[in-house]
This record gives C-alpha cells, sequence and structure tokens, in this order.
C-alpha cells in the first residue's frame, strides 16, 4: 500500500467496479510480460492462450464502473493511499447470446472456477443491520431490533505502473449470521430456518443489469446500504487504530477525520455514506450533530454521472422507513436544516424550498439521493466540461446559486496502460521508438509526435499497425461469426450500452441509406465498409432489444445481397465486454460517438478510440467537446445539433413528421422498415421503432439525420486518401493526452481530496529499506 501513516487515505465508493481480466493488466504494470511470455513459452505453452480462458470480472454495467477501475490504475500509479470499496457479485453483468436476432441473457457465473487475484479476509468481518425500530433515550438514541447480515471482504491487489505500489479493491459479500432466523429452528423447522440463510446472502448475489436507469427495489437498496455500512466501519476502524486516532475508542477525536480520510462518491449509489456517517458520529461516537454535520461534509464529495431524470435515484419514504428507520430521521433532520438555511437566504420563495428540498412531496413521498449528496458533499463534480455546465445550469441550478465554490468539473479519462500499452502493443512500440516510453506515466508527452504528422515512415508505420490490427481482428470475426470480412474495408465502429440516448438507431438510418444507394446505382465506386455495433441492452429495457433485432435484421438482408457483395457488411458485436473491446478497438477506422448533444455526461470509449488511432464522428456532447478542442474540430467529423439547438428545437416542438416528408432518402428508409423489408416473415415486428422514431423521440434522431449523413460522405472521402486519413490518425493520437485517468485523478487529489500524487517509486521487495 502506497501509504506512510501519517497520509490522508482515499476511499473511492462504487457499487460498480468494471475490472476486466487481471493476468496481463498485472504483467504489465508489474513490467513481467516479456518476461512471462518467454518462461509460459519454455514450457511449451502460449501465452495468449492462457489469457483467453480468464474470465472478465464483470461487475459493472459499462462508462461508470469501467471508470472506476481506471481510477483504482491510477491512484495506485501515482502513489496515493486510496481503496475502492464495492460489492463481490457473486453475478456480474449477464453474458449475451444472440438468437434469431434477439438478445438473450445467460448468468454470468465468472466465480465457478475460483477467483486467484482475491484473498478472503474473514478476520475482517463486520457486521451490517437492516429493519428494527429507534428508540430517543435519556443517554442518546438506539437502532433496535434489528437483522444482522455479516459482510466478508475480499482483497484484490491494484498494482500501480512498475512503482512497486499495490493498493487494495475490498469487495464485500454477503454472509448470514449463524444463528440467522434458528427462532424457526426452535418451533422444529430447523431446515426452512437454515435454507433462509440465502435471504441474507442475496444481497450480493447479482449486478442490476441497468445503466443510466433507476429500478426503485428493495434488493438494491440493501445493497446500497451494505457496500456504505460495512465501508464506513472498516474507515473508522483503521482511522482509529492508525497513529493519529487515539486507541482509546471513549476519547477518539473526530477534529481531524477529515484531513485523514477522503470519500469520494461515485454517482448517488454510495449516497449514504453521508446519513450513516452521521448516525456513528452522533449516535456511536457522541459527537455534537453540528459538528458531526462538519465533518460529514468535509469529508464527502460526489460525482454526477448522468443528466437523464430517468436515472436518478428517488427512494419511497416507506421502504426507506421499513428498511433503514435511523437513517430517515437523519436525512428529515439533515433536510430541515438545509431548507431553514435556504429559507434565510431567499425568504418567502416557496417554490424554491420545495424545488431543493431531499424529500420530494407527491402521492409517493421519496428521498431524492442527488439532492442528499450535493447538500452532504463539500464538492460535486460533473464529468466532462460540458456536463459540469448543465450540472450548474439546469440540474442543480438552485444548488448552484447557493454555493457556487462547490462544483467543479473533472473530465474523465482512461489508463494508458490497459487502453494502449496491453490493448494495442504494436502502436505502443512505434510511439516508444519515437519518443521513449515516458509517456506512459505523463500522457500528455504524445504531444511530441506532432512534429511527425507529415514524417512519411512514421505515417507508414502506424498504417501498418492499424492494418495488422484489422487483419488480427477479421480473423477473430471469421472464427467467431463465419463471416468473411474484407480487411481493406473501413472498421466504422458503434459499442457502448443500447440507449435511444446513445442513438444505435441513428447509425442504422445510415447504413440502410448505403445500402440502397448501392443498389440504386450499383456501377458507382464506394468506399466498402464493415459496420460493427455492439452493446448489452438492460433485459427489461423493450426499445433497447428492438433496436439489437433490427441492426441483426438489416445484417441478414445487407449481407445477403449479391448487388452489395463486400462493399458493405453489418456485424452485431455478441457479448460485448472489457476483454472484447481490447480487441475490437485497435481495428477501428471510425468511432460513432453520436448521442444527441446534453445526454452522454463524457464518455470514454471516445477517448479509448481516439488513442488507438481512430478517427471520430461526433455530436458536440460530453467530452467530444473537449477532444475537438485538443485535436482541432478540422480532425473530427463533427456533426448535428448542439446544446442550444437541442434546447430551441424543444421550444418550437419537436416534429419528426416534417423531417419525414421533406426528406426523401429518409421517408425512403422509414417505409423500408416499417413494411416489413427487413422483417419479410414477421412485417410489423419494428412497428414500435417505428412508431416511436414519429411520434415520442425524445432524443430527437430525425433531426441530426441529414447533417449526419452528410458527415458520413465526407468520412468516405478522406478514407479514398489513405495518406491523408493517417495524418488526421497521428494528430488525434498526439492530442489525446489529456484523456488519461493520470490526469484526472491528479486533478481530484489536488482539488477535492487535499493530496499531492507522488513519482517515487518505492523500492522492490528484494531491496532491504532503510
Amino acid at each position: 500500500m502506497a501509504n506512510s501513516l501519517h497520509m490522508e487515505r482515499i476511499y473511492y465508493l462504487s457499487l460498480e467496479f468494471y475490472m476486466g481480466r487481471t493476468l496481463q493488466n498485472t504483467m504489465v504494470n508489474l513490467g513481467l510480460q516479456n518476461a512471462c511470455d518467454e518462461a509460459i513459452y519454455q514450457l511449451g505453452l502460449d501465452l495468449e492462450e492462457l489469457e483467453e480462458i480468464e474470465e472478465d470480472a464483470g461487475l459493472g454495467n459499462g462508462g461508470l464502473g469501467r471508470l472506476a477501475a481506471c481510477f483504482l490504475d491510477s491512484m495506485a500509479t501515482l502513489g496515493l493511499a486510496a481503496y475502492g470499496y464495492g460489492i463481490r457479485y457473486e453475478f456480474g453483468i449477464f453474458n449475451q447470446k444472440i438468437i434469431n436476432g434477439w438478445q438473450v441473457e445467460e448468468a454470468d457465473d465468472w466465480l465457478r472456477y475460483g477467483n486467484p487475484w482475491e484473498k478472503a479476509r474473514p478476520e475482517y468481518m463486520l457486521p451490517v443491520h437492516f429493519y428494527g425500530r429507534v428508540e430517543h433515550t435519556a443517554d442518546g438514541v438506539k437502532w433496535l431490533d434489528t437483522q444482522v447480515v455479516l459482510a466478508m471482504p475480499y482483497d484484490t491487489p491494484v498494482p500501480g505502473y512498475k512503482n512497486n505500489t499495490v493498493n487494495t479493491m475490498r469487495l464485500w459479500s454477503a454472509k448470514a449470521p449463524n444463528d440467522f432466523n434458528l427462532q424457526e429452528f426452535n418451533v422444529g423447522d430447523y431446515i426452512e430456518a437454515v435454507l433462509d440463510r440465502n435471504l441474507a446472502e442475496n444481497i450480493s448475489r447479482v449486478l442490476y443489469p441497468n445503466d443510466n436507469f433507476f429500478e426503485g427495489k428493495e434488493l438494491r437498496l440493501k445493497q446500497e446500504y451494505f457496500v456504505v455500512a460495512a465501508t464506513l466501519q472498516d474507515i473508522i476502524r483503521r482511522f482509529k487504530s492508525s497513529k493519529f486516532g487515539c486507541r482509546d475508542p471513549v476519547r477518539t477525536c473526530f477534529e481531524t477525520f477529515p484531513d485523514k480520510v477522503a470519500i469520494q462518491l461515485n454517482d448517488t449509489h454510495p449516497a449514504l455514506s453521508i446519513p450513516e456517517l452521521m448516525r456513528i458520529l452522533v449516535d456511536v461516537e457522541k459527537v455534537d450533530w453540528d459538528k458531526a454535520w462538519e465533518i460529514t461534509k468535509k469529508t464527502c464529495a460526489y460525482t454526477n454521472h448522468t443528466v437523464l431524470p430517468e436515472a436518478l435515484e428517488r427512494w419511497p419514504v416507506t421502504m426507506f422507513e421499513k428498511l433503514l428507520p435511523r437513517h430517515l430521521e437523519i436525512i428529515y433532520a439533515v433536510n430541515q436544516k438545509h431548507l431553514d438555511n435556504v429559507a434565510a437566504m431567499f425568504p418567502g420563495d416557496v417554490d424554491r424550498l420545495r424545488r431543493m428540498s431531499v424529500i420530494e412531496e407527491g402521492d409517493c413521498k421519496r428521498i431524492n439521493m442527488a439532492h442528499l449528496c450535493v447538500i452532504g458533499s463539500h464538492a460535486v463534480n460533473g464529468v466532462a466540461r460540458i456536463h459540469s455546465e448543465i450540472v450548474k445550469q439546469s440540474v442543480f441550478k438552485d444548488f448552484y446559486e447557493l454555493e457556487p465554490e462547490k462544483f467543479q468539473n473533472k473530465t474523465n479519462g482512461i489508463t494508458p496502460r490497459r487502453w494502449l500499452l496491453l490493448c494495442n502493443p504494436g502502436l505502443a512500440e512505434v510511439i516508444v521508438e519515437k519518443i521513449g516510453e515516458d509517456f506512459l506515466t505523463d500522457l500528455s508527452q504524445l504531444k511530441k509526435l506532432l512534429p511527425l504528422v507529415n514524417d512519411e515512415a512514421f505515417i507508414r508505420d502506424v498504417a501498418k499497425v492499424k492494418q495488422e490490427n484489422k487483419l488480427k481482428f477479421s480473423a477473430f470475426l471469421e472464427k467467431e461469426y463465419k463471416v468473411k470480412i474484407n480487411p481493406s474495408s473501413m472498421f466504422d465502429v458503434h459499442v457502448k450500452r443500447i440507449h435511444e440516448y446513445k442513438r444505435q438507431l441513428l447509425n442504422c438510418l445510415h447504413i440502410i441509406t448505403l445500402y440502397n444507394r448501392i443498389r440504386k446505382d450499383p456501377s458507382k465506386s464506394f468506399v466498402p465498409r464493415t459496420v460493427m455495433i455492439g452493446g448489452k441492452a438492460a433485459p427489461g429495457y423493450h426499445m433497447a432489444k428492438m433496436i439489437i433485432k433490427l441492426v441483426t435484421s438489416i445484417g441478414d438482408v445487407v449481407n445477403q445481397d449479391p448487388i452489395v457483395g463486400d462493399r458493405l457488411k453489418v456485424i452485431f458485436l455478441e457479448n460485448y465486454r472489457v476483454s472484447f473491446a481490447e480487441k475490437v478497438i485497435p481495428s477501428a477506422d471510425l468511432s460513432q460517438q453520436i448521442s444527441t448533444a446534453g445526454t452522454e455526461a463524457s464518455g470514454t470509449g471516445n477517448m479509448k478510440f481516439m488513442l488507438n488511432g481512430a478517427l471520430t464522428i461526433g455530436t458536440m456532447d460530453g467530452a467530444n467537446v473537449e477532444m475537438a478542442e485538443e485535436a482541432g474540430e478540422e480532425n473530427l467529423f463533427i456533426f448535428g445539433m448542439r446544446v442550444d439547438d437541442v434546447e430551441a428545437l424543444d421550444k418550437k416542438g419537436y416534429n419528426a413528421k416534417e423531417y419525414y416528408d421533406r426528406i426523401p432518402e429518409l421517408k425512403q428508409v422509414m417505409d423500408q422498415i416499417s413494411s416489413g423489408y427487413f422483417s419479410p416473415k414477421d412485417p410489423d415486428c419494428f412497428k414500435d421503432v417505428v412508431n416511436m422514431l414519429m411520434y415520442h423521440d425524445r432524443f430527437k434522431v430525425f433531426a441530426d439525420y441529414e447533417a449526419y449523413i452528410e458527415c458520413q460522405a465526407k468520412v468516405d472521402q478522406l478514407y479514398r486518401n489513405p495518406k491523408e486519413w493517417t495524418k488526421k490518425v497521428i494528430k488525434n493520437i498526439a492530442c489525446s493526452g489529456k484523456f488519461s485517468s493520470d490526469r484526472t485523478i491528479t486533478e481530484y487529489a489536488r482539488e477535492i481530496w487535499g493530496v499531492e500524487p507522488s513519482d517515487v517509486k518505492i523500492p522492490p521487495p528484494n531491496i532491504p529499506r532503510e
């Protein structure tokens, strides 16, 4: 662990850690890859084959969980004393099978053959309480008659890059206590009582598979409290037992707590940290309420990840009262003080009080977790500049007016170790040849490639690496999908969770338009494309599942059409996950980042493609804005409405039919989809998709159709000139340095946690320390 005892410890709390595989990453960060490769080869084995056997640790849905994984890598590499805390789900994100073009989910039993990277730590097992009742007594508040579940920690090492630092990710697993429900045993139903243990252990059974969508289930609330309660006990134990705390539990002074402990809340999922820390300080440690609130605020910081209203967590008060009665009291008290404060600042503004309350009144009273996070934290950040502005101007506008100094921006980043060195060794090598290897821990050094944009040899080298990556990925696809790929075609890639706001449907409209153009004039010269779309749909998200069916149905028609030949292929990439991303991203020519402006908070896939030599076609949304700023807008394919255009269209009223009537190619495409051209056996198959696009499309697909088609024509035009294309690629790679998670974490450390990163290498274990 990268800490001396006086150092502040960082606790990154997340319900998701999307780690992927660990073997190759560990070898890379320890600088052992070549040695291991050689040793394995000597044994007559192939290291790559061995790596393919490892299951992904898929304990996340997408961006939020993968960001947490990149952050752990950067925190260790920057020598911060940081711990990741989450849940050890027995089943991670489901495996996706495509059967007859439909998504079918399969449980991800990733622990079936054990997990060699984790170490159970039963000596640190802790109790977590649920239900029960609250009693206010002379000597304080008591939470009684609770149901206890034990939290068993499993530690996974997180090695920094070649600095001999190893941090810890601690994931909690739920265990029933031995006396769990043996009341029933007394009545003679011993078997039932033992079987009931599963109820407690279900808490850590499975990851909720929703991305950017709130599902208000009691089991989910239990998971959120479970990780928070166990983690805070662990944090306080560590605080008390180290040099700066006093060992005498009665006399421990919590004054210094915020100087020694920083808690980062990854979205609102661990928001219960705020009332739980208050409960421990006030009820258990007998700290004065106002002092406890000050400590809590100084300790916690909150990262907002989305502006979509359906993603914001709003828990019913009735559910909360049953499960966590004391926490509800604390939230009410915190809210009352907060509203008194607001009323003093804005006298007579009753509507503002309603908007800013943590408790939302209505037919069902709800707790707004985002509001709780904002008032209970000393820092609130968005994850890209444009997103942080939207957070201040709309989502938390009232809160920004109250405490503007609280709001910050921390643009997301990715770790260059996994997302360049590990997944694209060929590209990493040609870069190292030119500028050395220091860029791997200081990605801004990629700027040194700028003078090489016109260097013939370097252009050739970069293009050659891309071609090799495409050949390798083509071979993989042919083996897995039995499709013949044209490796000289443009690899046009759109991989991310399937969601209406990410607009995979806009991509579909372009594919069909292209298909129609080829059929209309087959003798014309077309730039050949292999369009790949991949991603999982939440199991309960009907429209997302229909989108997958549409992609596969378009593929069935296009790929069989002899007129089209190998000029256009459409492939749905099944079971997209971290280890798959590591294969597809290095092979991509074109990266699709086409969300409606103002909906994608940041995106990080966009950064991975940029670093790996793909050009971006995208809207001015999320981190695309900053990518265009770094590389120059002329080096990306930017199209479509900006945020203010979207707002203007909302005011005016978006009418999809206008576009349908005005644009003949769009009308043709929509008529084909609705007439069953792509679903001849079931002509009505896509009626829901058509109906949504025509009459209630929140994300305004048609409004950007024309601009998108025109922009795609520019993509084709540039692709016909490989040298000019590669120059833009080099320019993009050279300007991608800002998007390292090392830069992101350095900003969190300095501006939120108040610690300084260090590049000091701890001496290796075989060298004795002074």
